[in-house]
């Protein structure tokens, strides 16, 4: 059975921290592995980042990534002080996990079908080098954000 979104596997738990260079020392501590680069999340007119339905050329984070097993990350994002999801968990809700994040084809058909069943997009756009897009949905019945990733064959 596929669900919602046409998988079950976890790609990726996301955390949102106040300071990115400081959370992924102690992950990397923790981990037992190297202290991976921040990564920022790109220009707008790449990302062509939206929240809540309007465009949101100012919403920018730093992020750092961990490769925890075949096919698992985990995310670490620092978000700016403009509107995003990420600063509005930030603010709600303190640091901690914000997504859990599923690989999927065509993520259009993905979205609809997840708000279909009730989840609302929040956010979306291309990841910074063009390489895919990123889709957060609001899932309260979930208790946390849902994000769904889709690479883009080249």
């Amino acid at each position: 059975m596929a669900g919602i979104v046409g998988t079950h596997l976890v790609a990726q738990v996301g955390f949102i921290v106040k300071d990115v260079e400081a959370a992924k020392k102690k992950w990397a501590e923790f981990l037992g592995l190297e202290i991976p680069p921040t990564q920022p999340i790109g220009a707008y007119e790449t990302t062509q980042t939206v929240y809540q339905g309007q465009p949101a050329p100012e919403a920018y984070c730093w992020m750092a990534f961990f490769d925890v097993g075949p096919g698992l990350q985990l995310e670490l994002i620092q978000p700016n002080d403009k509107p995003s999801t990420w600063r509005s968990f930030l603010d709600e809700h303190g640091e901690g996990i914000h997504h859990v994040a599923f690989q999927v084809k065509d993520s259009k058909a993905c979205v609809a079908r997840a708000e279909a069943a009730g989840l609302k997009l929040v956010q979306h756009g291309v990841y910074g080098d063009g390489s895919g897009e990123y889709n957060y949905l609001d899932a309260p019945d979930l208790k946390c954000v849902v994000e769904l990733l889709e690479s883009y064959n080249r």
